[in-house]
């Protein structure tokens, strides 16, 4: 399909509605249904299952247990080293860089605000201003439970209601302000460099998004919403550790403050991560 025509669509697509569907479908434990449906999935996008933790797809509930899938002890190894910078998910980067006069880089003809990613919040988006970015896209065929890529200290968590969009590179390279435009969850961290963000991005049929301290997030609320943490509401989380998961898949956006990290030089546009593995050095 023309690549204009598929993003044009995507406007006239009634995006909550279809998402509540794909969600109930995710959700459903009729075997016969989840079995069929699994199976085609898994063939139609090569998952490579002998990394689950358990292997035979009809052995799981229904599609959303199989999506969010644990994988085996050792799948993954969390990149060793204390100024070195953990891959938060299975994927490839979209996009990597500075962030210039509050502007992230999408794709070529399109930026989007930093300030409307985090939510409108001047306070939540300052320690990023001049600071650096890592956008990783997650495919279907992908492990899509996302880890710290450093120790962090949960600060306060924003869910920004929004459009769903898809995120794959088709829609990013026409839809202006994309990330900024889909439903997310902003996670702000206190880590060793300084001031972390984590933006858990939904997409087109993405039933939810979940995070290991507060369960379901999403779906679709009318009103941004902010949870403040520390405390008696005190979550610290270990560099490698699970701290969310998607449910039908979607992007994580990485934000952290200028000079406090330095991405490998080896990583551009389209290359391909997985979770654990090094992205970057902290510079402090």
């Amino acid at each position: 399909m023309n690549p204009k025509l598929f993003a044009a669509l995507q406007y006239l697509t009634p995006q909550h509605t279809l998402s509540r569907a794909a969600g109930w479908l995710a959700e459903t434990r009729n075997s016969w249904i989840k079995d069929h449906f699994t199976g085609w999935f898994v063939d139609k996008y090569d998952v490579d299952m002998s990394e689950a933790e358990e292997p035979d797809y009809t052995a799981y509930a229904n599609f959303n247990d199989f999506f969010t899938r644990a994988l085996k002890d050792g799948a993954r190894p969390i990149a060793e080293g204390e100024k070195t910078l953990a891959c938060p998910a299975d994927g490839h980067i979209s996009q990597l860089g500075e962030i210039h006069n509050g502007r992230i880089f999408q794709a070529k003809g399109h930026d989007y605000s930093l300030l409307e990613l985090v939510g409108g919040d001047p306070q939540l988006a300052a320690p990023f201003t001049g600071g650096t970015f890592a956008t990783i896209y997650l495919s279907p065929k992908d492990y899509h439970r996302v880890h710290m890529p450093v120790d962090g200290v949960l600060r306060s968590m924003v869910h920004v209601p929004g459009q769903l969009f898809s995120v794959n590179q088709t829609t990013t390279e026409q839809v202006p302000r994309l990330f900024a435009r889909n439903e997310r969850v902003v996670c702000i961290f206190d880590s060793p460099t300084g001031p972390m963000a984590m933006i858990l991005v939904g997409a087109m049929i993405v039933a939810s998004i979940e995070t290991t301290w507060a369960g379901l997030v999403t779906p679709y609320k009318r009103r941004v919403r902010t949870t403040h943490y520390g405390d008696n509401k005190t979550v610290a989380l270990a560099k490698g550790e699970e701290m969310g998961r998607f449910k039908l898949g979607s992007t994580v956006v990485l934000l952290f403050g200028a000079d406090q990290v330095a991405w490998l030089e080896t990583l551009a546009a389209e290359s391909p991560v997985k979770m654990g593995e090094a992205l970057g050095e902290l510079t402090q």
